[in-house]
């Protein structure tokens, strides 16, 4: 995870956290960290030099409410769903470092904890990532 500060450091990228001390999940802390600084490494990666990674952890109905929000590229909502297939790399994004699993990884990470991920984004705005974890 420190590499995920330092490259948001040396791009002068923000990044903010907001979660409040009583919220619970029931998660591996490992496995889960894993998918999440895979998912933040991403946010990073695709947010251009003084951009905004945010990540807000909040109540959501069963489940513990995860965004990680950034002012990045932004995907295409017909490619919503391939972002999470193994070596997928958008053409938009074939500049940037990666092969193409830290999403395909996360993805599974969190569905075997009975979590789900979705996406919204906007090209040219940004995206947000959403984790669902069982509260």
């Amino acid at each position: 995870m420190s590499t995920v500060w330092a490259k948001a450091e040396q791009k002068g990228i923000t990044l903010h956290a907001a979660c409040a001390d009583d919220i619970t999940v029931r998660h591996d802390p490992k496995w889960t960290a894993e998918a999440l600084g895979n998912m933040l490494d991403n946010a990073v990666k695709y947010t251009p030099s003084g951009g905004c990674v945010c990540i807000s952890v909040r109540p959501w109905h069963f489940y513990t409410r995860i965004d990680l929000s950034d002012t990045g590229m932004g995907i295409q909502q017909e490619h919503f769903h391939d972002v999470f297939k193994r070596f997928y790399r958008a053409p938009e994004a074939a500049a940037q470092e990666g092969i193409g699993l830290g999403l395909y990884l996360a993805n599974g990470i969190i569905t075997r904890q009975k979590g789900y991920i979705s996406v919204a984004s906007e090209p040219g705005k940004g995206t947000t990532f959403s984790v669902y974890l069982l509260s």
